[in-house]
């Protein structure tokens, strides 16, 4: 069994609710005197390669004064979430190999913000609301006519694409086409990542030697992306491609002799990874679900009090992934032999 590390001193638990600049140079000097003396080698020797995919762990949700903070159940998920993640970070700093993280990256004219519709008073739809095929196919949602400017595109293609794109969510089940807030914005503070979660993968990258590889994903104005792996739709009514599955992350994730995935929102991004992990898995290997940790204790499911609970939806989805021999897992319990 691997051994667990102490939590450096540096960490406070309090610090997951703050925004703050990383002392880089200070941090990688202690990561370097940190590994000498618990005698950590550096990733590359590593037998047993594991991965830890963090999906999402960006101010945008895991802030109270940010857009879509992920409060669950509880109130405060997202944080209670974060403090476990550092401590299992910092606890498996000898242990994992590579941290993956995923970058939800966003402008402003995408087709689940608000700019991209409009009704027939030309009001734009308020954050939270749920567009259906039905009101598309009625007109009561439409492409906002001025969208064809910023994206270059014919607003008769855009609004063929619209209807299109609700068909196939309607199709192959997918969540209903929800308009967010404006979030995960591209040169915006929401997109970084928590400051105390950014500074343990920071940390960890000296410390292991092991280059941190991150994933931006989101930034195609016609389709949404809870998925790392693929997009929610990904082609027009014409059949053509505007968007592929990330094929390399792919093999990258399924290459990890384990895999530990955390991050938010479970009822979304993280749980759309994995779906689209569970069937990349299926149509190779199915006893490779085994390598994958799911760490219950590090995500949240999107609740909004009097608006949208996805708890339950997301419990169900958990359960399917463990009936498929995933392991869900608390991030206190989790050693590799």
């Amino acid at each position: 069994m691997h051994q667990q590390l102490p939590i450096p001193t540096f960490y406070a638990p309090k610090s997951v609710c703050e925004v703050y600049r990383v002392p880089y140079q200070q941090r990688a000097t202690e990561a370097a005197t940190w590994s000498k003396k618990h005698q950590i080698e550096p990733a590359y020797h590593d037998r047993q390669k594991i991965g830890l995919l963090l999906i999402d762990v960006q101010n945008t949700f895991c802030l109270p004064e940010f857009e879509l903070f992920v409060g669950g159940t509880s109130g405060t998920g997202a944080i209670d979430d974060n403090v476990r993640l550092c401590k299992f970070i910092y606890r498996h700093l000898g242990t994992i190999t590579e941290i993956v993280p995923t970058m939800d990256s966003h402008t402003a004219m995408q087709i689940f913000h608000p700019i991209f519709w409009i009704d027939e008073d030309r009001q734009h739809p308020q954050p939270g609301t749920t567009i259906t095929l039905a009101e598309v196919e009625g007109g009561l949602w439409r492409v906002n006519p001025l969208l064809k400017y910023g994206l270059s595109q014919d607003l008769e293609q855009l609004q063929q694409h619209a209807l299109h794109y609700m068909q196939k969510l309607s199709q192959e089940g997918r969540y209903p086409l929800t308009v967010w807030p404006y979030h995960s914005m591209v040169g915006g503070i929401g997109h970084a990542l928590v400051s105390a979660v950014e500074e343990a993968v920071f940390f960890h990258s000296i410390a292991r030697q092991s280059p941190t590889k991150f994933e931006l994903k989101g930034s195609n104005p016609l389709t949404e992306n809870y998925s790392v792996l693929s997009p929610e739709v990904l082609d027009t009514v014409n059949g053509e491609a505007i968007a592929q599955k990330n094929s390399s992350l792919i093999d990258k994730l399924l290459a990890f002799d384990a895999l530990v995935i955390a991050g938010q929102a479970k009822s979304h991004c993280v749980a759309w990874t994995i779906e689209n992990l569970l069937t990349e898995i299926n149509a190779v290997d199915p006893s490779l679900t085994e390598k994958i940790y799911l760490l219950e204790d590090c995500m949240s499911p999107v609740v909004i009090p009097g608006v949208m609970d996805f708890s339950e939806q997301a419990d169900l989805t958990f359960q399917k992934f463990k009936a498929a021999g995933m392991n869900l897992v608390c991030s206190t319990e989790l050693n590799f032999n």
